[in-house]
């Protein structure tokens, strides 16, 4: 294998760099990864960077990749969550064939091999409060002092650990800790907890155990017994590697070699999972799944495309040193998709009355809209047209600007697919002074758009049937936040501050007929407008609800553009 890898494959980054010198070396002879989640919570946009990675990897060398849950808190896990995040992997197109596993599968091996330690006088039950463990640890500029319980004899300690496990003790009461180190400048080796008591059932194993390892303890091990060859983890876990190697080392079992990359951090928005629960609980979103949280049931009921997100793991790469990627770089994967594969159609989300008053009363043409005008192969769709419209009530300005090419008094603009018109007039309610209908005229010969002898027509805009649109609730979502860094606060001030008021807007709006029957989930390019989602959650045949996904609007494309010509 490392032969053919050194002849026809070039390494892109540095963790496919160490891969292949380890296959090459003879460190290992093949590839075996894992994605390993505590199921405690929804994933987000930065674990689908990890899945990415280590599925995509373990493809490429024609190894393996295990889905393992690090289930070792019955407090904060759950099925729930299990289930949820086995249903984002399929989504992101990742298969682990089988290879479904959890930390809870080794607890009977992690507690011989902790009894193991207590044998070689390498673990100890100490007995302080957590505060007076955390003193007696120190800190950084302070080392730490040895618990009076550090010295208790092995059968003293054999004993209290057997009674831990047979539920004798309180929750605190006692803990197990490795006896490592007590003046580490990692603060990781001073004598790490390997387990607590908690007397709470566990989503697996119920009320066998009420002794729990730590994530510290029980991940280092996990990956040994599975035979993981390359542990790919995110940078904050780089200051607990040397407590995993010793972990390994002491107990002389198979050792994988951990790898660390950059996180992934995202501009307007918070990924820390405690944050999250916490936007959850508070109730400053619906849910897990709303479509302005970053996790990847919110992303995809919002309408991301799955692929979107892996070309958006792709561009941003693997890297050592974490660093903050612009939000409108996973905007442009999206709209990169979606111009690729969404139908356009039409709807009116501010609707505006327009009445073509010389079009005949009892006409209804039925005017043949294709679903992409720049590509036949898409085919196309019938789309009612009518005495009475709505249209956008953005589009009309009673004092237009400078540019303004679309409707005002006098002006002439194309409807899209159907005639050229002119807004001759338009109606006030008299109570609010608000413009309710405008009234227009058509010229007879300008169907499809066809620009009158001598006119030259600028503006076009889009429109539905008054008599025939569907009725539709429409959701416009924006970023969670309005700073850059929510986390940046000023003084004075917490990062729940800076939640955008206007992340959702809901309009009651209206769409083109075809979409009466549009299946859940599907995506549609409301032309002008942006892309939209069938809410997949909340729309029915009796109630249409569409998320919008993104507007049209890509600055980041003009960007990498300009970059591409050789600009600034």
């Amino acid at each position: 294998m490392s032969k053919e890898i050194k002849e026809v494959r070039k390494p892109s980054n540095f963790i496919e760099e160490i891969i292949e010198e380890d296959l090459k070396s003879g460190k290992f002879d093949r590839v075996a990864t894992r994605f390993p989640p505590e199921p405690n919570g929804y994933l987000h946009i930065g674990h689908a960077k990890a899945i990415y990675i280590n599925f995509t990897l373990a493809k490429k060398y024609g190894g393996t990749c295990n889905l393992r849950f690090d289930d070792t808190n019955p407090s904060t896990e759950s099925e729930e969550y299990v289930r949820a995040i086995k249903e984002d992997i399929r989504w992101l197109g990742f298969d682990w064939e089988g290879r479904e596993y959890y930390a809870s599968d080794y607890f009977d091996q992690l507690y011989e091999w902790a009894v193991d330690l207590i044998k070689k006088g390498l673990a100890y039950v100490d007995s302080l409060s957590e505060e007076e463990m955390r003193e007696y640890r120190g800190n950084y500029y302070r080392k730490g002092v040895p618990s009076p319980y550090r010295e208790r004899s092995v059968e003293e300690n054999l004993a209290l650990f057997e009674r831990m496990r047979a539920g004798e003790f309180e929750e605190g009461s006692h803990v197990l800790r490795a006896k490592i180190s007590l003046d580490s400048q990692n603060m990781n080796l001073r004598d790490p907890v390997m387990y607590r008591i908690r007397h709470r059932p566990h989503h697996r194993t119920g009320n066998k155990w009420c002794i729990y390892p730590t994530y510290d303890w029980a991940h280092g091990q996990s990956d040994s017994i599975e035979g993981i060859t390359h542990s790919l983890c995110t940078l904050e876990f780089e200051n607990h590697r040397p407590l995993y190697d010793w972990f390994l080392e002491k107990l002389g079992i198979h050792h994988p070699r951990q790898i660390e990359f950059a996180r992934l951090n995202l501009t307007y928005t918070v990924l820390s999972k405690r944050r999250l629960v916490e936007l959850v609980e508070k109730g400053i979103v619906n849910g897990w799944d709303d479509p302005r949280m970053p996790t990847l049931a919110g992303l995809r009921r919002r309408g991301f495309p799955p692929e979107a997100i892996l070309n958006f793991c792709e561009k941003i790469g693997v890297a050592k040193v974490n660093s903050v990627v612009d939000i409108g770089l996973l905007e442009h994967c999206v709209r990169e998709v979606l111009n690729a594969t969404a139908p356009r159609v039409m709807g009116v989300l501010k609707p505006l009355k327009l009445v073509i008053t010389n079009y005949p009363d009892d006409r209804l043409e039925e005017l043949d809209c294709p679903y992409n005008s720049e590509d036949a192969s898409w085919g196309s769709r019938k789309v009612p047209f009518s005495k009475v419209l709505y249209v956008e009530r953005d589009d009309f300005r009673e004092v237009p600007p400078k540019g303004w090419f679309r409707l005002y008094p006098g002006s002439e603009v194309r409807l899209r697919y159907a005639y050229v018109i002119r807004c001759d007039d338009f109606v006030k309610d008299p109570n609010t002074g608000e413009v309710v209908e405008l009234r227009c005229s058509y010229y007879e010969g300008s169907r499809g758009g066809k620009a009158p002898e001598g006119k030259k027509i600028k503006g076009t805009i889009h429109w539905v049937s008054k008599e025939h649109a569907c009725p539709a609730e429409i959701r416009l979502y924006d970023r969670l936040f309005v700073k850059e860094n929510p986390l940046e606060c000023e003084e004075g001030k917490t990062w729940l501050d800076y939640v955008n008021p206007q992340s959702l807007v809901v309009v009651n709006g209206f769409v083109e007929p075809s979409l009466k029957s549009a299946e859940p989930g599907s995506r549609w390019q409301f032309e002008r407008l942006g892309y939209f989602c069938v809410d997949s959650k909340d729309s029915s045949k009796e109630r249409l609800v569409f998320n919008r996904i993104v507007s049209l609007k890509d600055t980041w494309a003009k960007l990498e553009k300009k970059m591409q010509e050789g600009g600034s």
